[in-house]
């Protein structure tokens, strides 16, 4: 619901703060005031259109904020009108488009009578509408278009004509026997490679310096007999013992190196044919590389992927029958849920337009005919008609050209549909009509309020006591300019605004008095 307005520099309203609760709020004031500029207000954020022109003399721009409650969520809503520029859009502080703010607003807020952003109105919620009052089951439809969906993408992916799939096979076919032919197994396999490639390029050149090291480091080389001169040194010498022990395990250690060095030259042979070999499997690992992916972990991936496919594909025959078969009888039961549904909302049709018709004509329009045409396959092209007048031929809402029918027809279809947003705002929903019409109107907009926020923009006494809340517009002469207010009037100001609304005297005692008989009738226990 809208839970608080605030409303700045917008047509003669200066500034305007309204906190709102539930059930029916009527807002009334004299011709001029800017009743009717609440309710832009409230079309404003929900995403109509911003005019400059709205913007109240000497401003440099108009400002609504809209702060909506629904369950458990805040919604808070900002849009600003510059005189020159483009309007902005806030929603919950961060900048939004109007198409985002439109959407938005058909979930929360419907407006009925001159504004165009009545839900109703939309050819998907009508037949909403409809299946709702008749209890019409789509699940089970909506399902099998779902399966169909899914089995025509099936068919599809499975490949396009024989030809055409005969020759993705042969590709795949070469594509896998050329991986499979390699043999790769390992996706580390290439760096083994490469280090024994490197071993085996360069064997000469290993014996080469193992034998040089071995001699170098000798017991007859240099470096052998240095460190035997150092050691006998230092032995016996007492400062020197640690530096001795740290000598003998190096003169250890090299013999250990000479010894490995000596043992790898016995084993690094030549082998000119192993080499090429490994050079061979290496360019052919690069090849898969290049063709298949940028390692061989995604070669092997990709030779899963195309095996996989190639199934498919090789298995087609059946996979294909299988799915036409599939198909088939989705078509077949599509076919008899579509003629369910058109039989289903067929039948209702005709019930809905007649409960529609039986609060019309309490609403002073005693000659409306209503119509609820159902065409389409499975019935899913609804349209709400009507004929306001005898004679006429019904027309679909969007049509009807006076405000107050529409919104008439729009309150008369809501207190047959309970569904809808949370948020309910009637304006010149009361055009034309007058006494005990009026108060029938003023009567099912409280018993809408039970189930919705209903906000009602009237100039009828005998609605205005039928609210839970009642918001005063007020105009003055300040500096000038014609500038609006609004306050929520208590019980005693209530009397006054309804006896000024009745007989434009609110201190006239028999209008007053007509005013508290008003709200004691209107009063619901």
């Amino acid at each position: 619901m809208l839970a608080e307005l605030l409303v700045r520099d917008l047509g003669v309203i200066n500034e305007l703060s309204l906190v709102l609760g539930n059930g029916m709020t009527v807002v009334t004031g004299e011709t001029g005031a800017g009743k009717t500029l609440i309710v832009g207000a409230i079309d404003l954020l929900t995403g109509g259109r911003a005019d400059a022109s709205l913007v109240r003399p000497g401003a440099a721009e108009a400002e609504i904020q809209g702060r909506f409650v629904a369950g458990d969520e805040e919604i808070v809503v900002r849009r600003v009108i510059p005189r020159e520029g483009r309007s902005r859009v806030y929603v919950n502080g961060h900048l939004a488009t109007v198409a985002a703010l439109t959407e938005l607003g058909q979930d929360l807020v419907d407006l009925y009578g001159q504004h165009a952003h009545q839900s109703l109105l939309k050819a998907a919620v009508q037949r909403a509408a409809l299946d709702q009052f008749g209890n019409v089951d789509t699940s089970e439809l909506a399902s099998v278009e779902d399966r169909l969906r899914v089995n025509e993408a099936a068919l599809a992916e499975m490949g396009g004509d024989e030809r055409t799939r005969a020759r993705e096979i042969d590709l795949l076919r070469h594509q896998l026997a050329e991986i499979e032919a390699a043999a790769v197994r390992d996706p580390d396999e290439e760096q083994r490679l490469s280090a024994e490639e490197d071993l085996l390029a360069d064997a000469t050149e290993h014996r080469e310096a193992a034998a040089t090291v071995a001699d170098l480091l000798g017991s007859e080389g240099a470096t052998a007999e240095g460190l035997a001169s150092a050691i006998a040194l230092f032995r016996g010498r007492g400062p020197f013992t640690e530096l001795a022990n740290r000598l003998h395990g190096l003169a250890a250690e090299l013999a250990d190196i000479v010894s490995e060095a000596r043992s790898l030259t016995e084993t690094l042979e030549d082998d000119p044919a192993q080499l090429a070999y490994l050079r061979e499997r290496r360019a052919l690992l690069r090849e898969l590389r290049r063709k298949y992916g940028d390692t061989l972990d995604e070669v092997l991936s990709f030779r899963d992927e195309t095996s996989q496919r190639l199934a498919e594909l090789e298995s087609f025959e059946q996979r294909a029958e299988a799915l036409e078969a599939e198909r088939a009888q989705l078509l077949a039961l599509r076919t008899r849920l579509r003629g369910e549904v058109l039989a289903a909302r067929t039948k209702a049709a005709p019930r809905l337009a007649d409960a529609v018709e039986g609060h019309l004509g309490g609403l002073a329009m005693p000659s409306a005919r209503m119509e609820v045409v159902v065409a389409g396959e499975a019935g899913g092209d609804v349209t709400f008609q009507i004929a306001a007048n005898t004679g006429h031929d019904p027309q679909p809402l969007t049509k009807v050209a006076s405000g107050g029918e529409l919104a008439r027809v729009m309150l008369a279809l809501r207190l047959v549909l309970s569904a809808g947003p949370a948020t309910l705002v009637f304006d010149e929903v009361d055009a034309g009509i007058g006494g005990d019409v009026a108060k029938t109107v003023g009567s099912s907009l409280a018993g809408l309020a039970a189930n919705h926020q209903v906000f009602v923009v009237t100039h009828l006494a005998q609605v205005a006591a039928f609210a839970d809340t009642h918001v005063a517009i007020i105009k003055s002469d300040q500096q000038g300019q014609t500038v609006s207010d609004a306050s929520i009037l208590d019980p005693d100001e209530r009397v006054i605004e309804l006896s000024r609304m009745l007989s434009g005297s609110p201190d006239s005692r028999s209008a007053r008095d007509h005013a508290a008989e008003l709200l004691a009738s209107a009063a619901r226990p």
